[in-house]
């Protein structure tokens, strides 16, 4: 073989290396990808938001003073 063929054939034999590493490299991307965005929706249905949190505590605060208001009463009584 003359040297441009085995030049030539070196050349392939890298870029398809090259290529075959790119797209590894990007189905793993597209893998990751899925998977942070099973987590993000499996992180939302486990846990509450701030907002919400506040929420409910308000509700339960409000209920434990009704409470301690009748206790009062009751006490007074």
């Amino acid at each position: 073989m003359e040297m441009a063929s085995l030049w030539s054939v070196g050349l392939t034999a890298a870029l398809g290396f090259i290529a075959w590493w790119a797209k590894g490299q990007q189905d793993e991307l597209a893998r990751l990808r899925t998977l942070l965005n099973r987590t993000r929706e499996e992180m939302a249905k486990e846990y509450v938001t701030k907002s919400d949190s506040n929420q409910v505590l308000t509700q339960i605060m409000s209920k434990f003073d009704r409470l301690e208001e009748k206790i009062d009463r009751l006490m007074e009584k």
